[in-house]
């Protein structure tokens, strides 16, 4: 059953639906995340305005996914490699 939350980003409210409980946790521990970068970037880049301290914070955020999809693509070929070098061998060794 749908849940609704607010949660506070950057000293804004946000109304949002979570579908889960599970989903309801993510979205807080993103908001805590993102807090967390907001507060420090704030420090590190004093007179910087909120949006352009949100696009730095989702600018890294970005890369950091992007790192891990091309680790998970690496891990799934190589897999896929591990695999059919299995496969090879048991047919040769039959």
């Amino acid at each position: 059953m749908d849940q609704k939350i607010s949660l506070k980003i950057a000293g804004r409210m946000f109304n949002l639906t979570a579908s889960t409980p599970e989903a309801e946790q993510l979205y807080r521990e993103a908001a805590e995340t993102i807090n967390r970068r907001f507060a420090a970037y704030t420090r590190s880049h004093p007179g910087k305005n909120v949006s352009d301290l949100l696009s730095m914070i989702a600018l890294n955020e970005t890369v950091i996914r992007l790192e891990l999809q091309q680790e998970i693509d690496q891990y799934k070929e190589e897999k896929e490699l591990l695999a059919r070098d299995l496969e090879r061998y048991l047919q040769e060794n039959r």
